[in-house]
């Protein structure tokens, strides 16, 4: 049990406290011990108490006018109260004791079965309000998780279907034209454009099969030993034409040694590429990329810095959630879905490995590091030197 449930005993007499903590000692209560009604009140203002046990007979503030002000007080006015007397009342005297919020009177000297009988009943309502107060707030979150997911489903089909028109689109109108005019002196360049047109297309609907085979836990890992350092040099090449374009420069900093480990290799340099990309979006141009690897004797390191537009730490956290994508970065995203960054974090998970981003703020730029195990021994073979594209 987390929280302990609390009881507040209030006696002027430090001998009947101990022999009522000793009475009411169990696992998961937590006894809170007053002297009097003024030290029993300024307890009340920092616990939250399932039960108090007020002596009758008191200096000071009695226990009736310590029920009172209990009941006065919002934060304290439904805590039950059982009296604790050793002399015997008269009915209206009960009745007063009743009317000051009492649910309770027990006798002294003290019957101990009766004391844990009568108190069990508050001990175990209490845990039972615990209880649902955690339900609710459970339920609370779950609605508020599947607000937020169908806000971000919406948001996503809007994306998913401008992404596919312009493209759709752009494809529609250069085939009317090369029926209309197949001779188009153009028509080169038409085609050329609607191949990177239909090139987009697969590249959207081959992240949503991705996203999808993840999701349902359909994915196969092709295990194999692989160097990592090839996978670099292959994610590269897959996205150096972006990198070019943004008029970027690329360092490449790798071990002069082989980096082996059990992996699918077209997954990993999957996911090495995704991260690349990224940085190439979210780079203004001119920019610098860099790409580095370093390798431990039961890891290996990937990490992918740029100085570009920076993350807040929330984004620094949404960004690997499906669907999600920073609002102020919208504008660099060039046609991407928000999925990109979540299934590279779910296939490295695949590969029992992890991902997390760093960033000083905006417009500071973001370190993404693959940590991937390591399960053999690295050889010896030659690789390609550190360089530097522009």
């Amino acid at each position: 049990m987390n929280t302990p449930v609390k009881f507040l005993l209030v006696d002027d007499l430090s001998e009947n406290l101990l022999s009522l903590e000793g009475l009411l000692r169990r696992e998961g209560l937590l006894l809170l011990k007053a002297q009097s009604g003024d030290e029993a009140l300024e307890l009340l203002l920092d616990h939250d108490v399932a039960l108090a046990l007020i002596d009758v007979q008191m200096p000071g503030l009695n226990g009736f006018e310590l029920a009172e002000l209990m009941r006065g007080n919002e934060r304290t006015r439904r805590i039950p109260i059982i009296f604790v007397t050793a002399g015997t009342h008269s009915a209206e005297r009960r009745f007063q004791g009743y009317e000051a919020g009492a649910v309770d009177f027990i006798q002294k000297p003290i019957e101990p079965d009766i004391l844990r009988s009568k108190t069990d009943v508050f001990f175990e309502l209490f845990l039972q309000r615990q209880l649902l107060a955690e339900q609710r707030d459970l339920l609370q979150a779950q609605a508020e998780a599947l607000q937020r997911s169908d806000k971000r489903k919406d948001e996503f089909l809007a994306v998913l279907a401008h992404e596919l028109r312009n493209p759709l689109t752009a494809l529609k109108s250069g085939l009317e034209l090369l029926v209309r005019k197949p001779a188009e002196p153009q028509a080169g360049m038409i085609r050329s454009l609607m191949e990177t047109q239909m090139s987009h297309i697969v590249r959207l609907v081959d992240d949503l099969l991705d996203v999808s085979r993840v999701t349902q836990g359909k994915i196969e890992l092709r295990l194999a030993v692989c160097d990592l350092r090839e996978a670099v040099w292959s994610a590269v090449e897959m996205a150096k034409a972006a990198i070019e374009a943004q008029n970027h420069t690329l360092s490449v900093n790798l071990p002069d040694h082989p980096v082996e480990l059990l992996a699918d290799q077209v997954r990993i340099t999957q996911c090495i590429a995704n991260l690349l990309n990224n940085s190439t979006k979210y780079t203004p141009s001119g920019g610098h990329i860099d790409i580095r690897l370093d390798s431990t004797p039961t890891a290996s390191s990937l990490t992918v810095t740029d100085n570009g537009l920076g993350l807040t730490l929330d984004a620094s956290t949404a960004i690997f959630h499906m669907f999600e994508q920073v609002e102020d970065h919208l504008q660099h995203a060039h046609g991407g879905l928000g999925i990109g960054l979540a299934l590279v974090k779910q296939l490295v998970e695949l590969h029992g490995g992890t991902i997390s981003v760093s960033s000083e703020g905006p417009n500071k730029g973001s370190s993404f590091t693959l940590e991937l195990p390591k399960v053999v021994t690295p050889s010896t073979a030659p690789i390609k030197p550190s360089v530097a594209h522009n």
